[in-house]
């Protein structure tokens, strides 16, 4: 079923949010204002609206190193996060987590990591707490194609599918692990023969649609809610920036990626669409992209004038 249209609305503001927000991140980075890298994912905004948008507020998540547009999907706190980002006591760990490791517990992510996989045995964990509760809570973990070379992403399939979780595994396809194409280091084509051998229901979706991404979720999302297991969803994206903010990219050409942002932004294909289907007109359009700015914007000044973390409190909210 197609969103209402304060939904879709809500959607294509949410896309603008979580582009201004690693644009701004990443030109924070570059004032030498950030402690440590920015993993941006944009480009990839129609993956994590088109997610998030089909789940509830109590629903759980878990992110990866490039999570950013996650958390704001997932309804997080621009101001938090920002100051996190900006490792400010304000921020959503304290400061201590940075852009890589944000965990927003109030909306239901669970938490990011750097480490390539290691949200999707956490995500496992979460749907098996979920049923141990006798709740109908779904999961969704998100993972990159470079997890497809990881043996633990293989087991927690495999758990998954054995004890019928309510887990979505939903890999955001963007071509690249870090400088190599997912052709020369993963030797399994079809994705969907992957989930099949392990007994699950699957989807592959074009990840520059966000309607179609958030047609796949719901499905997947019904089926875990009413007891019908796990699904491996596969959303083909594309990153613009580098694996980092400033990574020199001599692994593909400029005109590759002018050529995805010409032809397949997510952001500009779905305004396209709201115009020609539901016709809102430009302006309209506009005021949703300034309201998202505006709000960014609102985050950077909070986070900026936070207070840093005390160093007296350097082992307090760390655990191990």
């Amino acid at each position: 079923m197609e969103p209402s249209l304060e939904t879709l609305k809500q959607m294509y503001r949410t896309m603008w949010t979580i582009r201004h927000f690693e644009e701004t991140a990443g030109n924070l980075y570059k004032r030498g204002l950030v402690k440590g890298g920015i993993h941006a994912s944009i480009g990839q905004e129609g993956v994590a609206v088109g997610v998030c948008t089909a789940l509830r507020s109590d629903d759980w998540i878990t992110s990866t190193h490039r999570g950013h547009g996650h958390h704001i999907a997932k309804g997080a706190d621009l101001k938090r996060l920002m100051a996190e980002i900006l490792g400010k006591d304000t921020g959503y760990c304290r400061g201590r987590g940075g852009s890589m490791h944000v965990a927003a517990f109030d909306v239901g992510s669970l938490g990011a990591s750097a480490i390539v996989a290691a949200g999707v045995p956490m995500g496992v964990g979460a749907a098996l707490s979920a049923r141990m509760q006798e709740s109908d809570r779904v999961v969704v973990s998100f993972f990159g194609d470079g997890a497809m070379g990881q043996g633990t992403l293989y087991e927690s399939l495999n758990l998954a599918a054995v004890w019928e979780l309510p887990i979505i595994f939903l890999c955001e396809n963007n071509q690249f692990a870090v400088s190599t194409r997912i052709d020369q280091s993963i030797a399994i084509e079809d994705r969907q023969a992957l989930a099949k051998a392990y007994g699950m229901a699957s989807a592959c979706v074009d990840g520059q649609d966000v309607l179609a991404v958030h047609a796949a979720t719901s499905e997947a999302v019904e089926l875990a809610r009413s007891e019908g297991g796990p699904s491996l969803v596969e959303c083909q994206t594309y990153r613009y920036e580098g694996h980092y903010f400033g990574e020199p990219q001599v692994y593909r050409t400029r005109e590759e990626v002018e050529e995805v942002r010409r032809s397949r932004d997510p952001i500009i294909r779905f305004g396209t669409w709201l115009e020609a289907e539901h016709g809102i007109d430009r302006e309209a359009l506009n005021a949703l992209e300034a309201e998202a700015s505006r709000a960014v914007g609102e985050a950077v000044t909070f986070a900026q004038q936070s207070p840093e973390p005390r160093p007296e409190t350097f082992g307090e909210y760390v655990y191990a």
